[in-house]
């Protein structure tokens, strides 16, 4: 009896302990999703492609705060899990950057402004290099240097370590959306492509485990993902995103871009134990009541692949909550 009393002792202190760490997660998404912590890094560009001191911005510190950190990688301070994909990139020893995440006043504070825009790259003022690029935040990871500009998604180490099951998750938003897709990948002319883009908005929870070979699994615990298809000309408050747990598949609003992330194009991907990045396995839908472990929520101008998007689209976001 004594043994049993202890071991149920110990159980409700790993539970009690799991959750404390739940609420902290959330307490930080929730707090620095107001968006009003900014800093700026200034980075110099390499003067083969014209030596220009750029700016990109950050979620944390003061937004009258100048970080010369040059070549240096960003690493977010402890607690901060936003992160915008505003990035620093040495590529064959070229330093580049960019930034498509702004912060923009609103009331008192600052919100986050996200717009796809096409950048351009003369080297040695001779050649012309156009790419387009989406703007996005995210809570996560956005390692840096960026040395290739191959395999786009797994430049992103999307989601957090996350054992509960929230109701939705709320922010304010504004858009102006559905111009036409650009593609630009930088080794070829920008071409139309004929048809409108969408900010989307992504809500996942997901069971992740590791195998002995190191290919990390997945299950899909919950869903909420939207697409943005007409512009939201004024904030519009508290909007909630429902997750919905188990397979969605049957059910009446679901569109096919809710679905398993099982193309390589578009898959997740996760660093495993070995320190080696690789895709994550989403390989079905987890029952309902099933415990997740990790939790991904991102925000993007452009619902398309890499270096496609609609040039303009711009979408506000503020005050993003997860709702338990």
């Amino acid at each position: 009896m004594k043994l049993t009393r202890i071991f149920f002792f110990a159980a409700a202190l790993a539970v009690c302990g799991q959750v404390a760490a739940q609420d902290e997660i959330v307490r930080k998404i929730n707090e620095y999703g107001k968006f009003d912590t900014w800093c700026q890094r200034e980075v110099k560009e390499s003067g083969l492609i014209g030596g220009n001191t750029e700016y990109l911005y950050e979620f944390y510190g003061n937004p009258s705060d100048t970080l010369k950190t040059g070549k240096e990688a960003f690493v977010a301070p402890e607690g901060y899990l936003w992160r915008t994909n505003n990035v620093l990139a040495i590529v064959a020893g070229i330093v580049k950057t960019n930034n498509t995440v702004y912060p923009e006043a609103r009331g008192d504070g600052y919100c986050a402004r996200l717009e796809t825009h096409i950048e351009e790259v003369k080297v040695l003022g001779m050649i012309n290099m156009d790419v387009t690029c989406q703007g996005a935040i995210l809570v996560g990871v956005l390692p840096e240097p960026i040395t290739t500009t191959k395999d786009p998604m797994s430049k992103v180490l999307y989601g957090v370590p996350f054992t509960g099951c929230p109701r939705a998750v709320r922010m304010d938003i504004k858009a102006d959306v559905c111009h036409e897709v650009i593609r630009g990948t930088g080794f070829s002319k920008l071409k139309p492509m004929g048809y409108e883009d969408y900010a989307e908005i992504t809500v996942m929870l997901q069971k992740r485990w590791e195998d002995e070979d190191g290919v990390v699994h997945a299950l899909r615990v919950g869903t909420a993902i939207e697409r943005i298809e007409e512009d939201i000309p004024e904030w519009k408050n508290g909007y909630e995103l429902v997750i919905n747990y188990g397979d969605i598949t049957s059910e009446p609003y679901y569109k096919e871009y809710m679905g398993l992330k099982t193309d390589p194009e578009t898959a997740y991907h996760a660093v495993n134990s070995r320190g080696k990045n690789v895709i994550i396995q989403e390989e079905g839908w987890a029952p309902v009541g099933t415990q997740p472990t990790h939790l991904m929520i991102h925000v993007i101008s452009s619902c398309g692949q890499a270096f496609y998007g609609g040039v303009g689209n711009t979408v506000w976001v503020d005050n993003v909550e997860v709702v338990m």
